[in-house]
């Protein structure tokens, strides 16, 4: 079947690297591209330097305006999809419009996660509609998903604020640093010691951990059991200690939830993610999936800013019915502290099977740590090294094989381990 129309719903990373995957590749047909945003803006900065006021919202914009005109593509701003036919290949919008593709491409992103005390941050919050963020808050609790949540934050995060973050991943991490940097008083609370550490192994993860008491936070490793909304600010009964903290501000940064409720109403497979398969095709064949609200069959859900990209790029090879880029290692960064951490592949904490190997000296940046399987890398993780993560990434792709004692030279050139030299 020729394809002469196709809708993308979602203007994240995902959304708009399908539209211009599909002009790259010489697609002429309609093309139309949704979002509840104002325009499609990129999301990392809103944890750094758009919480910060460093930049504007129109700075972190992934085209310029005049881009969509340049490809043809029909840009929809505010524009909330409340129901999806797969079938008659039509969306409906909540002003009543209809609009009709012969593929549908469904990046719709995700929520923030509701931690266990759900029921109290519910009892606090005034609900958002679907596919928009938390409203300005007047209880002092926030998540972070969109501008107007980083609005939201950022109006509160004046110096000597006191700012409760509820969650040590990569998020929280970042609003941590970045609410620091402007003068506030932050309690960063997490269960797990240390965060992240399936991600960039135990070791980086404890030392990237440590940081946080350098500059300043207080890192608590406990839960929250409770929240209340008063009128000095939320008190906060975090597990372990006998009286409960009043914070002026509370970011819940536990997660996030991919939003399939567009996909789940249609009748399309749903299992904690738009089921796809490795053309990012649904369980209807009229409609993909991309981005953090996609999840291919018998693999865990990606949630990284590279991962939706490339989920965009092999959704428009499937609909131009071209053979897409091969796969590469997954990769993945975070910023805290004026630190930039990058991880390639799968860290593996050491054993019968698997070395950790250390470039540098283990917290005195630039430095590196690899994970070997077999004589070969299967992981990195560098601290203000990212030409040693470039260099690691190939190593995976092209199954080099290495000596430990080479990569953990700093003076061994790591070009010349992919080229096989001794």
């Amino acid at each position: 079947m020729t394809v002469s129309s196709v809708l993308v719903v979602g203007g994240g990373i995902a959304g708009v690297s399908t539209v211009a995957e599909l002009r790259k590749n010489g697609y002429a047909g309609e093309l139309t591209l949704l979002t509840v945003d104002p325009f499609p803006y990129d999301r990392p900065p809103l944890s750094k330097e758009y919480l910060a006021g460093a930049k504007e919202l129109d700075s972190i914009a992934l085209q310029a305006p005049e881009w969509y005109a340049e490809q043809r593509v029909d840009l929809v701003t505010d524009a909330l999809v409340v129901d999806l036919d797969p079938a008659a290949g039509t969306v409906a919008l909540s002003d009543g419009r209809q609009v009709s593709a012969d593929r549908i491409v469904l990046a719709t992103g995700g929520h923030s996660r509701w931690p266990d005390f759900e029921r109290v941050v519910r009892e606090l919050l005034d609900r958002p509609p679907a596919g928009k963020g938390i409203p300005r808050s007047t209880t002092g609790l926030h998540t972070l998903r969109s501008d107007d949540d980083a609005d939201a934050l950022r109006h509160v995060l004046l110096s000597r604020a006191r700012l409760l973050v509820v969650g040590a991943g990569l998020i929280g991490a970042e609003v941590a640093s970045t609410a620091r940097k402007l003068g506030c008083e932050v309690v960063l609370v997490d269960p797990a010691d240390p965060p992240i550490a399936a991600a960039v192994g135990t070791r980086v993860a404890a030392w990237l951990h440590s940081l946080h008491a350098v500059h300043g936070v207080e890192a608590v490793t406990a839960t929250v059991e409770k929240l209340e909304s008063t009128r000095a600010g939320v008190v906060a009964h975090i597990a372990g200690e006998n009286e409960p903290r009043t914070f002026d501000a509370v970011l819940l940064a536990v997660g996030m939830v991919p939003d399939t409720a567009l996909a789940k109403a249609a009748g399309l497979e749903v299992d904690n993610g738009v089921l796809v398969d490795d053309h990012q095709v649904t369980s209807h064949p009229n409609v993909l999936a991309v981005g953090d609200c996609a999840r291919r069959r018998g693999q865990r859900r990606a949630e990284h800013w590279e991962a939706a990209l490339h989920d965009g790029q092999r959704a428009a090879t499937t609909i131009l019915g071209i053979d897409a880029a091969a796969e590469t290692a997954p990769w993945f960064w975070t910023d805290r502290y004026d630190l930039h951490v990058e991880v390639v592949g799968e860290m593996h904490e050491p054993d019968a099977e698997h070395e950790d190997v250390v470039r540098g000296a283990l917290g005195e940046p630039p430095f590196s740590v690899f994970t070997l399987h077999g004589g070969r890398v299967i992981g990195a993780v560098a601290v203000d090294d990212p030409n040693a993560v470039r260099a690691a990434r190939r190593m995976i792709d092209r199954g080099v094989d290495v000596r430990a004692s080479d990569l953990a030279d700093p003076a061994t050139d790591l070009r010349k381990l992919l080229r096989g030299s001794r």
